[in-house]
């Protein structure tokens, strides 16, 4: 993994811009080493290691999205002053702090030299999810710079998976996103849609600025847990300043609240960096419509003559191309002016290669030929007979244990012992066979 190695000293209490270090870079690591030599590794957030031709593939980035070729900014990135990136890191209209630091710097220095295509595909890509972002954050009263955490967590790509497992341009573990109303199964992914994830980060991030109260620890939670910022609030004392609770976080979030400074700072000032956006031509208007039945991609594409690869693109929560609509009233998204298409050839859509793509059978027929029933006949009329024998001998061993035998006394009745033994004289005759009253002293007779 690709990591940036901070020396920090033990008694550590906060970043502050007067930090003295010596800062060695190079393509995969930063390495800065404090006066007493002290090491420590912190990871990269994972979407500032992805290549963007993963995401130059995408098909919203090849539909509309294009180099700029009136920009003529020099490839190169000026040098600036720690003072002038302090004012700009200050001039951003944003509730939640952004202060300065090494750290802050080093992450600055990496978008802009390393991700600098990255930054440009960000830019352009922004037009298509910036706006979803802004609603959700602001239907639950939230600062609107938070709509840059997808920036580090995905680098705005829809599809970005972790090594880890966590999906989407909100990269919500399986746990967390269900937890907030996303549904997750093997056709159905919603973490992967861009509204509905949206609207769960912000409920999300709500929930634990309740919980902390103070946004620096909100986006490390995000990242780590709140179970984790707990226990590094509890380590320092109990104080709730990011800052000087670092050294005691886990070192993937050492660095999360430093890159999401860093990514507020280059998404606003990438222009004083030579950086050209990628131009965002305007996508055609989409609406959805509701299914209730199951429909594969390739149906709806077909029919009404569409690139499938646009359909994946606006419905990129269907992880195999079904939509599920038999189970539950399902959205389909599509280009507005297919929206009557579809409902006009709704029956030749749900017709098309039908058993070919969707190849899930509702019904089977058992395949018994007469061979076959007439060989399993045998063999179960064997099996029985079989059976019967073993139940036959077991009950007969059974009947046989049951077997209770007494002695005649002096002067007893066949009444007396039937008495005595819980019977009838009428049985105990039949038993052994006697046919009048007459019984012997000192002979065993049945009782049972």
């Amino acid at each position: 993994m690709k990591r940036i190695y901070l020396l920090i000293a033990t008694m550590f209490l906060g970043f502050s811009s007067s930090l003295q270090a010596q800062i060695v870079d190079d393509e995969d690591e930063i390495i800065v080493t404090n006066e007493k030599g002290e090491k420590e590794s912190i990871d990269i957030p994972e979407a500032m290691t992805a290549e963007v031709d993963s995401m130059l593939h995408l098909y919203n980035t090849k539909t509309y999205l294009r180099k700029d070729a009136d920009c003529n900014l020099p490839n190169f990135n000026p040098v600036f002053k720690p003072e002038e990136f302090k004012a700009r890191l200050q001039r951003l209209p944003t509730i939640m702090e952004m202060p300065y630091n090494d750290v802050v710097q080093k992450f600055i220095d990496r978008y802009s030299n390393q991700l600098r295509q990255s930054v440009s595909y960000m830019l352009g890509a922004s037009n298509f999810y910036f706006s979803i972002f802004e609603q959700a954050l602001e239907a639950y009263h939230l600062p609107l710079e938070l709509k840059y955490l997808p920036v580090i967590e995905s680098g705005l790509n829809p599809k970005a998976v972790s090594r880890v497992g966590a999906t989407g341009l909100w990269q919500f573990m399986i746990v967390t996103g269900e937890n907030y109303g996303l549904t997750v199964n093997s056709l159905l992914d919603e973490r992967c849609d861009p509204i509905k994830s949206s609207y769960a980060a912000a409920n999300y991030l709500s929930d634990l600025y309740k919980i902390f109260g103070d946004w620096n620890l909100v986006i490390a939670a995000y990242n780590c847990g709140p179970d984790k910022i707990n226990q590094a609030i509890h380590r320092a004392n109990g104080t709730k300043d990011y800052w000087k609770i670092y050294p005691y976080l886990p070192p993937e979030t050492r660095g999360y609240v430093p890159a999401f400074i860093a990514a507020n700072y280059i998404m606003n000032y990438y222009c004083d960096h030579n950086i050209c956006p990628m131009v965002a031509d305007v996508p055609e208007k989409t609406d959805t419509i509701m299914v209730d039945r199951d429909i594969h991609f390739d149906q709806i594409a077909n029919v009404l003559k569409m690139d499938v690869n646009q359909l994946k693109e606006l419905n990129p929560q269907y992880r195999r191309d079904i939509v599920n609509g038999s189970n539950q009233l399902s959205t389909l998204r599509l280009p507005v002016d297919l929206i009557n298409s579809f409902i006009e050839k709704e029956d030749s859509i749900y017709a098309y290669k039908t058993d070919e793509l969707l190849t899930k059978r509702s019904e089977v027929e058992v395949d018994l030929s007469p061979s076959k029933v007439i060989s399993e006949k045998r063999s179960y009329a064997s099996s029985k007979k079989a059976y019967s024998k073993k139940r036959s001998k077991s009950s007969s061993r059974k009947k046989h244990s049951k077997t209770k035998f007494t002695t005649v006394r002096d002067g007893d009745t066949l009444s007396e012992i039937a008495e005595r033994n819980n019977t009838t004289v009428k049985k105990l005759r039949k038993l052994n066979g006697i046919k009048g009253t007459t019984i012997h002293k000192g002979k065993k007779i049945k009782v049972k």
